[in-house]
Order: C-alpha cells, then sequence, then structure tokens
C-alpha cells in the first residue's frame, strides 16, 4: 500500500487533517481520543509493520482494507 492509497482509506473512515509539518501529517476524526501521526511520503510503499501500526491506531481493521 503506497502512503496516498493509507491517506484516502484514513479520511474515507472520517479522519482529517488537523496539524502538518513537513511531511509529518496528524489526522483526527470525531469521537477518536487519539491524533493519528503518519508520516507521509506520497507514491513510496508504507513499510507493512508501519501501516499495521496506524491502522490499529486509527481502529481499522485489516478486513477492511483491500
Amino acid at each position: 500500500m503506497k502512503f496516498s492509497e493509507l491517506v484516502k482509506l484514513l479520511e474515507g473512515d472520517g479522519f482529517r487533517i488537523v496539524k502538518e509539518k513537513g511531511s509529518i501529517r496528524y489526522y483526527h476524526k470525531m469521537g477518536w481520543a487519539k491524533l493519528i501521526r503518519v508520516d507521509y511520503h506520497g507514491s513510496k510503499e508504507v513499510p507493512s509493520g508501519t501501516c499495521h501500526s496506524i491502522l490499529k491506531a486509527a481502529g481499522i481493521k485489516k478486513g477492511e482494507v483491500n
């Protein structure tokens, strides 16, 4: 999965950018206690461990991902 695809997945689940500094973006959605940090690198592939960690922090199950 590419970073741009990961961001689309987060935004599709209701997360929005609340803070951005350089390539680091923080996402939040109403009713969610945590900020989700994504070190955005566009068309590069997200390492599998990083992808799993971000999805877990966002409460998105692996089965919900294409």
